[in-house]
């Protein structure tokens, strides 16, 4: 496999194209970025522990039956993904109030739902990631009614094969996005499943092992990164 030129160059990961049309070259970069990239830092080896997560994770999802755009780990920083049309929308689902919930509804951080709470949001920087509904992707022509209802059923379905497994490692996958493309006419989980897009808390203390630890200044963001790795089983 050839790598060739930059394609695109995101806040965290650089995207490349290969000497296969339909197969591209991730690289995952020790950026870190907050607030819609107005805070930015290097830290060492996130871009390997990322890459060795998200590997991992995608394996899991591979296994449970959820395609994926991996196509396997090149090496510690990088991997080889299917081309996908992306559908510009993050599918977000919420197990524990967090984050912006908390702020909308002013309800505390920490209160676990009776039930997973699905979010829709318009994937732009400029807009701020902005709430959208099933109408405004239908009608915008984002996506179909049926990509839509498969988006949904997919991102639930993560929720499904995840939640255990991190609880076996004493952790609460508080909430996660996700974003899906469009491969040869099937829908497949595309970007990412790192602690940068979930949020991820101890089971017994509630300390924070995610991106909460940068946003925060919490510190010892990828020591926690690691730890979440070396719990859930992922060889650094």
């Amino acid at each position: 496999m050839e790598k060739r030129q930059e394609i695109y160059r995101g806040k965290a990961k650089t995207v490349y194209a290969t000497d296969d049309p339909d197969l591209l070259w991730l690289t995952f970069r020790n950026d870190a970025t907050a607030f819609d990239g107005e805070k930015k830092a290097q830290l060492d080896r996130k871009g390997e522990v990322n890459n060795k997560i998200n590997a991992f994770i995608m394996g899991k999802l591979e296994a449970a039956g959820i395609r994926t755009h991996l196509v396997r780990r090149l090496s510690d920083t990088e991997s080889l993904v299917r081309k996908l049309t992306m559908i510009p929308v993050e599918c977000v689902v919420r197990n524990v109030v967090a984050g912006s919930m908390s702020k909308r509804l002013g309800i505390p951080e920490g209160k676990a739902l009776p039930t997973p709470v699905f979010e829709f949001f318009y994937k732009s920087d400029a807009l701020h990631d902005p709430m959208i509904n099933d109408a405004h992707i239908e009608v915008l022509g984002w996506a179909t009614k049926d990509e839509i209802a498969e988006m949904k059923a997919l991102t639930f379905r993560v929720n499904d094969v995840l939640t255990p497994l991190f609880a076996d490692a004493g952790i609460t996958l508080v909430d996660y996005k996700l974003e899906f493309g469009k491969y040869r006419g099937e829908m497949l989980l595309g970007d990412e499943f790192t602690p940068d897009g979930c949020r991820l808390w101890d089971s017994k203390t509630q300390e924070k092992m995610d991106k909460d630890r940068f946003r925060r200044d919490l510190g010892n963001v990828i020591e926690m990164y690691m730890e979440v790795a070396r719990r859930i089983g992922v060889v650094l």
